[in-house]
């Protein structure tokens, strides 16, 4: 059996709220190889955020185990856990979290500053993830000069430019009109026949999740159905 790009083995996700214990996630397991392409997808309130929060090393479990690789990362110092999450994860995220005064090119390389890349490979590395999203004449653009699917797509070339394992876009059409978001989503599709990473969409809308070739659907803190990749009949779980 191939190893997975990330798995989640029962995990548990509690808060504190005003004295109360909230049970965020109840205990779910997800396995998603590489080069897959999921959808996770549920109501507000139903734990997917937390799920993917846990899923992108963003938070840590209550209890359960978090495997990127094969590696559990639940035991892993902070420090330990940011550079695992550098290595191998990239984000989208609905508001696309740019840097307003700097360039298309700098927001993309930001995230191989911190693995000590130079600057010049930092900057030809960027360049060719723009290219690679259709955004080569715009790499000297502010996010302000840049329309709301142009920057998503910076982001989505900032996500990819560190070569990750797995790609998490949280909500990544939400701030989009329909025309533009189904750009963003060929784009990603693209990105994922073409370079082989694995895509894990969290969305509230069935008809963007529909579009991935697996979804798993998340109530109430559990794993209420998932579908098998290249498979359109649902397993009812639990």
């Amino acid at each position: 059996m191939t190893t997975p790009a990330i798995e989640a083995v029962d995990v548990t996700r509690s808060y504190s709220l005003g004295g109360t214990e909230v049970k965020a996630l109840r205990g779910i397991s997800i396995r998603i190889e590489g080069g897959e392409y999921a959808s996770i997808v549920g109501p507000s309130g139903s734990g997917k955020s937390t799920l993917m929060h846990l899923l992108g090393l963003l938070d840590r479990p209550s209890s359960g185990v978090i495997a990127v690789g094969g590696q559990d990362a639940t035991s892993l110092s902070d420090s330990e856990l940011a550079a695992l999450r550098n290595r191998t994860i990239g984000f989208v995220f609905q508001a696309f979290q740019l840097l307003s005064r700097t360039s298309a090119l700098d927001n993309v390389a930001l995230p191989l500053l911190y693995r000590g890349v130079s600057k010049s490979e930092r900057r030809e590395r960027a360049a060719s993830a723009l290219d690679a999203v259709g955004l080569g004449p715009r790499v000297g653009h502010k996010p302000t000069e840049l329309s709301g699917g142009e920057q998503q797509r910076v982001a989505i070339a900032r996500a990819l430019v560190g070569e990750p394992e797995l790609l998490l876009a949280d909500e990544p059409t939400g701030n989009l009109d329909t025309r533009t978001g189904t750009e963003v989503m060929e784009t990603l599709e693209r990105l994922n026949a073409e370079r082989g990473v694995a895509v894990v969409l969290v969305t509230h809308d069935r008809e963007i999740a529909g579009r991935a070739r697996r979804q798993i659907h998340v109530r109430d803190g559990l794993l209420e159905r998932d579908t098998n990749p290249g498979d359109n009949n649902a397993a009812v779980v639990g």
